[in-house]
């Protein structure tokens, strides 16, 4: 199905029948301006790009044409069991959240990464990005990570970095050494073409396990940045850090802070 717009863009819809998911995957493929040049074009995925239709991402996408390269932006919408779906797929949740997560990371690269290159003969993309909310943040980190040479750039938005292989109610719990995404930067290579993008919000939420003032998702946000640090990350090159006061954890605040994210990673250079 194809939608023309009278903004002058081009929205298709498609529905993949994923064999790794055991289920149908609706994707949102939303096109630059320059449509019939697409070998030319970078390449955004979006999870919950269901959430893409209710900040009028279209929109958002027309007032930023003359300011950012062409971008062909795949919103992928969630399925029903999101928790397993997403998250991170080498280690499951203190809950047992994620189970899904490898065959999600396979749908991707081995069936909707093809699909695009096949339907749109796009021979190779200049590069390829992936962004995330929530949990779908957290999804998006995860496979970039441990994908590092499909992927130049990240973005997320308030994400779900909390995830842990303990819960913090037990009494081994560590900050340090629970956190599974922080985990993963830890012991995993380190990759100088990635660039990190970070959102969140003072009103995320109100938990602050560690009582140290600072809400946990921002938290979780600060200490993960730390750690890619170490590793070797420039936080005046590599990394954007944007926490919005009174932002919260929905999609009127992500709407505010997509814009940012967009022009930190793609903007036109002037000249």
């Amino acid at each position: 199905m194809q939608i023309e717009n009278l903004t002058g863009s081009f929205i298709e819809t498609y529905t993949l029948d994923s064999i790794f998911l055991q289920r149908e995957v609706i994707v949102d493929i939303y096109f630059p301006s320059e449509k019939n040049n697409l070998n030319e074009s970078e390449l955004l995925l979006i999870n919950d790009g269901q959430d893409l239709i209710t900040m009028d991402f279209e929109n958002i996408l027309k007032e930023l044409s003359d300011k950012i390269v062409p971008l062909l932006c795949v919103g992928i919408h969630c399925g029903p069991d999101r928790k397993n779906e997403y998250g991170t797929a080498n280690v499951l949740n203190d809950k047992g959240q994620g189970a899904k997560a490898k065959f999600y990371t396979s749908f991707v690269l081995e069936e909707l990464l093809p699909f695009i290159k096949k339907k749109y003969r796009i021979s190779s993309f200049k590069q390829k990005s992936f962004c995330g909310f929530s949990l779908g943040g957290l999804s998006a980190l995860d496979i970039v990570w441990n994908h590092p040479n499909e992927f130049s750039k990240v973005g997320v938005f308030s994400g779900s970095l909390w995830w842990r292989i303990l819960s913090q109610d037990h009494p081994d719990f560590s900050e340090e050494e629970h956190h599974i995404i922080h985990n993963e930067i830890k012991n995993g290579g380190y990759y100088p073409w990635l660039k990190f993008f970070f959102e969140t919000g003072t009103l995320d939420e109100t938990a602050d396990r560690n009582n140290n003032g600072i809400i946990d998702s921002i938290d979780d946000t600060l200490s993960l940045i730390n750690e890619l640090e170490k590793k070797g990350y420039n936080p005046e090159t590599d990394i954007f850090y944007l926490e919005l006061k009174e932002g919260k954890h929905d999609v009127t605040t992500w709407a505010y802070a997509m814009p940012e994210f967009l022009k930190w990673g793609w903007r036109k250079i002037e000249g």
